[in-house]
């Protein structure tokens, strides 16, 4: 597995994965491009064996004290095996490089996987926005993380030597698809 910044590049893999995880839902090439392309967002690329098998990505303008999962995606073939979560830490990764304090996302209702994930890493529903994923008319689940709170818990793991915030937790029993805002 390699975990590296996505680019502009990586669009037509990322487009080809997007629109087989969102069939109903998914992003146009355009606003992907733009995602990808912008200084407030960062987007994270995962690859297995040359092939880009997940993709996630961050926003968190300048000065902002909050940032936002604006998605994750897993390719169905490669769920299983911690990608999500090694994505999801990326991006909170990047958050506190970003010194936000906050990280907000959407989660599909229908998504307990991912859900699952979210809670694992310490993210706390505020509440629901009904019908939001069209066209399924499907709730998103408003979720908020403190991410120093993040920190103190990642850093103090177990045996208080963990300095990599990937490497404290353990694994989720499974990756989520995705959710995007």
């Amino acid at each position: 597995m390699t975990l590296r910044a996505a680019h502009v590049d990586d669009l037509d893999a990322i487009m080809a994965l997007e629109r087989a995880s969102f069939p109903t839902d998914a992003w146009s090439e355009t606003l992907m491009r733009g995602e990808l392309a912008s200084p407030h967002s960062r987007y994270f690329a995962l690859e297995e064996q040359g092939r880009l098998v997940g993709y996630a990505g961050l926003r968190a303008p300048d000065g902002a004290k909050d940032a936002d999962v604006q998605t994750i995606a897993i390719a169905e073939d490669a769920r299983g095996r911690g990608y999500g979560r090694a994505l999801l830490r990326a991006l909170l990764d990047e958050a506190v490089t970003r010194r936000v304090a906050e990280v907000f996302l959407e989660v599909r209702a229908d998504n307990p996987t991912a859900h699952a994930l979210y809670v694992s890493e310490g993210f706390t529903e505020l509440g629901r926005r009904p019908a939001y994923y069209q066209p399924d008319g499907v709730d998103a689940v408003v979720m908020r993380l403190d991410l120093r709170a993040w920190v103190a818990a990642t850093t103090g793991a177990a045996t208080g030597a963990a300095t990599d915030p990937s490497a404290a937790a353990a694994p989720a029993p499974a990756d989520p698809g995705r959710d995007h805002s």
